[in-house]
């Protein structure tokens, strides 16, 4: 089977800088932190005053800890007791007192309530894609099973979980920075799992996992294969190796977009 990518493909990863594996968290510390994101995932279920009494995962340890708000909050305080201590009214709050701050405390609260709303849309929105590949994977995985020879079904496992996997190292590529890396988290299922052979990753080697989404997307390309060869050897038809390919896909759209 043929496992050649885009010739093109090769050549994006020439210009990518590669990150330094020590700069992210080892696997003990990602289990760390998938164990808290669990954690804050289940507080959604509980009572809202309950939700307000937790510090971790909150924006209550960047508040506590950043200057501007104790120094706004200083501020205010001290021109506080000062107005309380003079027996005349400033000029410069005479001034103030004409003014309408109304208007830009409601252009502040909508800006505020838009920025949490689209915040709110988006974590929805990524969740449903995780859910999605997880569960793209597990149809696939059900109709191998129950449709192709045991070795062809284990081998187009492999290449879909493996492919899961790379998606998310692959996720640095966008720029906003994952904490996944290719040496602590796909090399680490990769031992654990057999997923990849020593020579499919020999052939993955000229992409950059790291910041890089080639290798997700050669992966899928291998699934595609792993398919068609499937109903070239007669072991599916047409109707079957359509309904696979487009299973494959739909994971590739939730994972990459």
């Amino acid at each position: 089977m043929s496992k050649s990518f885009a010739v093109a493909s090769g050549a994006v990863d020439d210009f990518v800088e590669p990150i330094k594996p020590e700069a992210r968290p080892d696997f003990k510390e990602l289990k760390a932190i998938e164990k808290e994101r669990r954690e804050i995932l289940l507080r959604a279920e509980l009572p809202f005053w309950r939700i307000l009494m937790f510090w971790s995962g909150t924006c209550l340890r960047e508040i506590v800890t950043d200057s501007l708000v104790w120094t706004t909050i200083i501020i205010f305080t001290g021109l506080r007791i000062y107005a309380n201590v003079v027996e005349y009214v400033p000029d410069s709050v005479e001034l103030l007192q004409k003014t309408n701050v109304s208007i830009l405390g409601g252009f502040l609260s909508f800006f505020l309530v838009l920025f949490v709303n689209q915040t709110n849309g988006r974590f929805l929105e990524m969740y449903g894609f995780s859910k999605a590949c997880s569960g793209r994977i597990q149809d696939v995985a059900g109709l191998a099973k129950t449709q192709l020879p045991i070795e062809l079904a284990d081998r187009l496992v492999r290449h879909f979980n493996a492919a899961h996997i790379a998606g998310y190292v692959g996720l640095n590529a966008i720029g906003q920075g994952s904490p996944y890396s290719k040496t602590y988290f796909f090399d680490h299922y990769n031992e654990e799992a057999k997923l990849l052979t020593p020579a499919e990753m020999k052939e993955l080697s000229r992409h950059d996992m790291d910041h890089s989404g080639l290798c997700m997307k050669e992966l899928i390309t291998w699934c595609q294969q792993d398919v068609t060869d499937a109903r070239i050897a007669g072991h599916i038809d047409t109707y079957q190796e359509k309904f696979f390919h487009e299973k494959i896909l739909d994971f590739r759209a939730a994972m990459d977009g």
